[in-house]
C-alpha cells in the first residue's frame, strides 16, 4: 500500500499555518454542549430581564397585596413593611450584582453547566431554585451587615421569585429543544469503522448495544486486508470498500468519525488512515484489538465522560467543541436574519428588474452545490445568465480562463445586461444569506463545489470541503478576477481553514463590503 503524499503546492506542507498558532473550523452547527460562556451569558441577560421587570411591577403588586383582605397574611406583613423603600434602580443595582454573582457560582457548583440534555428534569429544577435561594441568602447578609432596615424586602423577594421562574423557564425550554433534536437524530454522528470484519462485527454489536441512532450510527466499515476472506454471514454493517479509499469516502458522505480497531497487520494502513483524517479533519478513534478481547483482572479502563466507552485513543481536531465556533454560527444566523429583513426592498427592486429586462427568465438560479463533508443542497443567486448558458458552455470551454476544474470567463456572453450590473456589485449573491440563515454555508468559508467540478478535485484539494462554506473567503477579498490558477484558489482556502478566527471572518468581511461598494466583483 502507498501512503498518501499531499503535494508541496498544499498549504499543508508550504507552512500555510505557524507550528503552535492553528486555528480551525469545525461544524457550526447548534449541538446538544452549547458551550458555557453562552449560557453564562444567558443567565445574566435572564437576571437582568428579571430584575427590569421586578422593578416596575414591585410597588404595583405590593398595593395589589395590602387591599385585598383574603391574601395569605404572610404576604400581607411582608408587603406591609413600614421601612422598606423603593429606590432608584441606581440605588437598588446592588442587589442585581450580588443575585448575578451568586447564582452563577451555585450553578457552577451544582454542575448546572453540563449539557442540558444531560440532566434530569429533577436536576434543572433544583439548580434553578437553589441558585436564586443562595443568591437571597447572599442579599440577606448584606443587609444584615450594613444594619439598614430601609430596602424593601418586598422587592427583593419578588426579584428573587422571578429570577426563579425566568432561569426555569429558559433552562426547560432549551432541554426540551435539546432532547426533540436528538430524538429526530438531527445530531446523529455517523460513524464508519475500519478493521477485520470479525472485530467490526464485535465493535458493530457493541455499539448497537450501548448506544441509540439518534447518538450514533454506523454507516458500515473499509476492509483492511484484501485477503481478509469472506466476511461472516451474521455481520451488521455493510461493506464501504477498502480502507485505501477513505479520502474519497469522507468528502462525498457526512461522516464524524472513523474508528479504526489496530491489530498486528494494522501498521500500513493505519498510518495512512491517520494522515488521512487529519488532513480531511475527522475524528479517529484507535482501538487496540487486544484491549477489545483481552481478559483484564485488576486494571481497568478510565473514561472522561465520553459515551462510546470504547478502550480507545480519541484524535479529535483543533477547535472541536470551541466557544468561537459557536459564536460563528450564532453571527451566521443573526447577521443573515438581519440582512435578508433590511435588504427585502433591494431582493424586490432586484426581482422587478430581472422580470422587466428578462420577463421569461427565473428570478433565482437554483445553485445545485456540494458542502460541508459532500452535503448536496440547492442554493441560490439572483438569475444573471440566459435561459440556455447550460447548454452554450461546452461552445465555451476553450474561452476558460481559470486553470482547472473550475469554468470562469470574465466577459461572459450568456451574462444578461441586467445580470452584468448584479455581478459588478455582487447583488446576484444576495440570495444566499438564506442558505447562511438555514445551515447550509457560512459567511465566511470557501466557495461550495459544483458536482462536476468535484469530480475533477485532486484529493488535496478536495479539504476545502471539511468546513462549511460561505459567501465570501479570501480569494474573493484578494482579486478574484486576476486569479487564473485553481490551485492558487484552494491554497488560499486552506489558508482560511488553517489560520481561522473570528478576528479573521471580521476582517474578510468588512473587505467584501469594501469590494462590493468598489464594484470589483465578477
Amino acid at each position: 500500500m502507498t501512503v498518501t503524499r499531499f503535494p508541496t503546492g498544499d498549504s499543508r506542507q508550504t507552512g500555510g499555518r505557524p507550528e503552535g498558532r492553528t486555528r480551525s473550523v469545525e461544524d457550526g452547527a447548534f449541538g446538544t454542549a452549547v458551550p458555557r460562556v453562552f449560557m453564562v451569558t444567558l443567565d445574566l441577560l435572564t437576571l437582568a430581564f428579571a430584575f427590569l421587570v421586578t422593578y416596575p411591577l414591585a410597588p404595583y403588586l405590593k398595593r395589589l397585596t395590602m387591599s385585598a383582605a383574603w391574601f395569605a397574611p404572610w404576604a400581607t406583613v411582608l408587603a406591609a413593611d413600614p421601612a422598606g423603600a423603593f429606590r432608584s434602580p441606581q440605588d437598588m443595582a446592588w442587589v442585581l450584582l450580588v443575585m448575578s454573582a451568586l447564582v452563577i457560582l451555585s450553578l457552577q457548583a451544582l454542575s448546572a453547566y453540563r449539557p442540558l440534555a444531560m440532566q434530569s428534569r429533577a436536576q434543572v429544577a433544583l439548580s434553578t431554585i437553589g441558585s436564586p435561594v443562595a443568591g437571597l441568602c447572599g442579599i440577606a447578609l448584606v443587609l444584615f451587615a450594613l444594619r439598614n432596615p430601609s430596602w424593601s424586602r418586598f422587592f427583593i423577594f419578588l426579584f428573587t421569585g422571578l429570577s426563579i421562574v425566568a432561569l426555569s423557564t429558559i433552562r426547560f425550554t432549551l432541554r426540551w429543544y435539546h432532547l426533540r433534536r436528538i430524538a429526530s437524530g438531527f445530531y446523529a454522528r455517523y460513524v464508519v469503522l475500519a478493521g477485520s470484519a470479525r472485530i467490526v462485527d464485535a465493535v458493530a454489536e457493541y455499539l448497537q448495544r450501548t448506544t441509540t441512532p439518534a447518538h450514533y450510527q454506523v454507516m458500515g466499515y473499509l476492509e483492511v486486508s484484501p485477503h481478509a476472506g469472506p466476511p461472516p454471514p451474521t455481520l451488521r454493517v455493510p461493506k464501504l470498500g477498502h480502507v485505501d479509499g477513505l479520502g474519497d469516502l469522507l468528502v462525498h458522505q457526512p461522516i464524524h468519525e472513523v474508528i479504526a480497531i489496530q491489530g498486528a497487520e494494522s501498521g500500513e494502513w493505519l498510518r495512512e488512515m491517520i494522515e488521512i483524517c487529519d488532513y480531511f479533519r475527522v475524528t479517529l478513534r484507535l482501538v487496540p484489538e487486544a484491549l477489545l478481547f483481552g481478559g483484564l483482572k485488576d486494571l481497568q479502563f478510565v473514561y472522561r465522560a465520553d459515551p462510546l466507552r470504547l478502550p480507545e485513543i480519541v484524535l479529535r481536531p483543533r477547535d472541536f467543541a470551541s466557544d468561537a465556533l459557536f459564536v460563528k454560527r450564532l453571527l451566521d444566523i443573526v447577521v443573515s436574519g438581519a440582512l435578508l429583513v433590511v435588504l427585502s426592498p433591494v431582493f424586490l427592486a432586484i426581482a422587478i428588474a430581472i422580470k422587466i429586462s428578462t420577463p421569461r427568465l427565473p428570478i433565482f438560479y437554483r445553485w445545485q452545490v456540494v458542502g460541508f463533508r459532500g452535503r448536496r443542497f440547492t442554493g441560490y443567486k439572483f438569475s444573471t445568465m440566459v435561459a440556455d448558458a447550460e447548454s452554450r458552455r461546452a461552445d465555451l470551454i476553450e474561452l476558460n480562463e481559470m486553470q482547472g476544474p473550475v469554468f470562469k470567463i470574465k466577459n461572459d456572453p450568456r451574462v444578461t445586461g441586467i445580470g452584468r450590473f448584479l455581478r459588478k456589485f455582487s447583488l446576484n449573491e444576495l440570495p444566499q444569506l438564506w442558505s447562511v440563515l438555514k445551515g447550509d454555508m457560512s459567511l465566511v468559508g470557501p466557495r461550495p463545489a459544483f458536482p462536476h467540478e468535484l469530480q475533477r478535485y485532486e484529493l488535496w484539494h478536495k479539504r476545502k470541503l471539511c468546513v462549511r462554506p460561505g459567501i465570501t473567503c479570501l480569494w474573493q477579498v484578494r482579486g478574484r478576477n486576476r486569479i487564473s490558477q485553481f490551485d492558487d484558489w484552494v491554497r488560499m482556502d486552506l489558508e482560511y481553514i488553517d489560520n481561522w478566527s473570528l478576528w479573521l471572518d471580521v476582517k474578510i468581511l468588512f473587505r467584501t463590503a469594501w469590494a462590493v461598494v468598489k464594484g470589483t466583483g465578477s
